[in-house]
């Protein structure tokens, strides 16, 4: 079913019109009182979530305005996680930003970079995947230096230079797989190549997953990551390290899925390869920091690595889809729970500085130790059975190797979250607590966060077994 009815686009345009809308009033507002901006942020959101459950009730998929958007399975999970994600973040980040006299402009961009991810994941098109990408990307580059200092001034600019490079790269491979296949909309693409040479086929896919790849931060498009979760404020790197790899992670597995016939390129071993290398590479960097946001940089790294394990066995697995966008959902609360956490301790900015929170701060600690186990994959919570949907896939989809891997790496993991957690359930000196300055709306973001990703692992149990099936064809 194909149609040109913008009615489909309502989260997009949701987004779209509460940037413009919060950009214009931000000009005119008092540079210290901007909330209003804010809210019309979140105003936008919850239009955006409330069209995204009514349409996933009552509208069945569809591709929308030629062959280049679809509207399904994929695109409203998306959707709902992207703006769900984004709530989270403008709440975590009103300590940060309220006052700032750069509020409007870090609401805008993170409203705009929001848009972008969900176009991403809809993307049925090279060129709207191309342009989904610069979409989630400028803005994050604006996000990273918002702060305004040096550090945030050069992590701004390593962003933007790799992110410059895999746009080029994604760019080139774009005209490559044009050239192989006579078409971009994915389904004349996958029809194309199948008839086009098999070599300019795989030398344009390595290209084009260069740009998904940098926006999820995997290997080996992550270097990055460190640098720009540590040189920015908490509540930045919650977000440049949680929203745009939903996006990214579900237009890869959409682009390999729809548009490449696997008969020409054999590619589910290329992000096996990612998965593997991601994953160990991040765990064993996070071993030697001492950095809380820098070890939540490398954090990240290696939950790219398990997330990329469904995209490997896209096709092969029935649940690898529900796999993937239930991971998404649990990995994103539970994330940005983390740095809500790191959000509220605006001096903590080490491992030692967190010894003897669990005195001083029992709730605070109990929600980092959940969203650090959260992170392991420890049960109720909803990595957890993200974890174990996709390594059930792996397994069903023929890469018993990559899960065994992914288990290995996922017991690796805890010794280094432990490194966190045991500093703040030991007793520590009061007086030598930097972590006593604390941001009350950021520790209450992450006591939500922690708690919704408990809730979500106990009612996924329920729910994951019906998303069975449902694949993106």
């Amino acid at each position: 079913m194909t149609n040109e009815n913008p009615a489909a686009l309502i989260p997009e345009l949701a987004l779209l019109a509460g940037a413009v809308l919060g950009l214009l009033a931000g000009a005119w507002l008092p540079r210290r009182r901007q909330w209003p901006v804010r809210a019309l942020a979140g105003a936008a959101c919850l239009v955006g979530l409330g069209a995204t459950v009514i349409t996933t009730a009552t509208t069945p998929a569809q591709i929308v305005f030629g062959a280049a958007y679809a509207v399904d399975t994929a695109t409203q999970a998306t959707r709902a996680i992207v703006l769900t994600a984004t709530l989270l973040a403008l709440w975590l980040s009103i300590d940060t930003v309220d006052g700032h006299r750069r509020e409007s402009e870090f609401v805008v961009l993170l409203q705009l970079g929001a848009l972008g991810s969900i176009l991403l994941a809809g993307a049925n098109d090279l060129l709207l995947l191309f342009a989904a990408f610069l979409l989630a990307s400028v803005p994050f580059y604006g996000l990273a230096g918002w702060a305004g200092t040096g550090r945030t001034g050069e992590a701004a600019m390593k962003y933007y230079l790799s992110g410059a490079f895999a746009g080029v790269v994604m760019l080139t491979g774009t005209a490559v797989l044009y050239g192989a296949g006579g078409a971009t909309g994915y389904a004349a693409l996958h029809e194309g190549l199948g008839a086009g040479p098999a070599g300019a086929a795989a030398v344009g896919l390595v290209a084009v997953l260069a740009g998904p790849m940098f926006k999820a931060g995997a290997a080996p498009a992550h270097f990055w990551v460190p640098d720009v979760t540590d040189g920015t404020p908490a509540a930045v790197a919650a977000v440049v390290t949680t929203i745009p790899k939903i996006g990214a992670l579900v237009g890869a597995y959409r682009l390999l899925l729809g548009a490449i016939p696997v008969q020409v390129v054999d590619w589910p071993l290329l992000p096996a390869v990612i998965a593997a290398v991601s994953m160990t590479l991040g765990n064993l960097a996070a071993f030697f920091q001492t950095s809380v946001q820098r070890l939540l940089a490398y954090s990240t790294i290696s939950q790219v690595g398990y997330l990329l394990i469904a995209v490997a066995v896209a096709g092969r697995s029935a649940e690898a889809l529900p796999g993937l966008l239930f991971y998404l959902a649990g990995y994103a609360v539970t994330n940005l729970g983390a740095f809500a956490v790191v959000a509220a301790l605006p001096a903590a900015r080490t491992l030692d500085d967190y010894r003897g929170l669990a005195r001083r701060r029992p709730a605070l600690a109990a929600a980092l130790v959940v969203c650090l186990l959260g992170l392991v994959g420890t049960p109720p919570t909803a990595v957890f059975l993200g974890k174990l949907t996709v390594f059930t896939a792996a397994v069903d989809g023929g890469f018993g190797w990559l899960a065994v891997l992914a288990v290995v790496n996922t017991v690796a993991s805890v010794f280094y979250y432990l490194r966190w957690i045991a500093p703040a359930l030991r007793s520590g000196d009061p007086a030598a607590g930097s972590a006593e300055v604390v941001h009350s709306r950021s520790r209450l973001a992450a006591l939500t966060a922690a708690a919704v990703s408990v809730l979500l692992g106990i009612a996924g149990g329920a729910v994951l077994p019906l998303l069975g099936g449902a694949l993106i064809r």
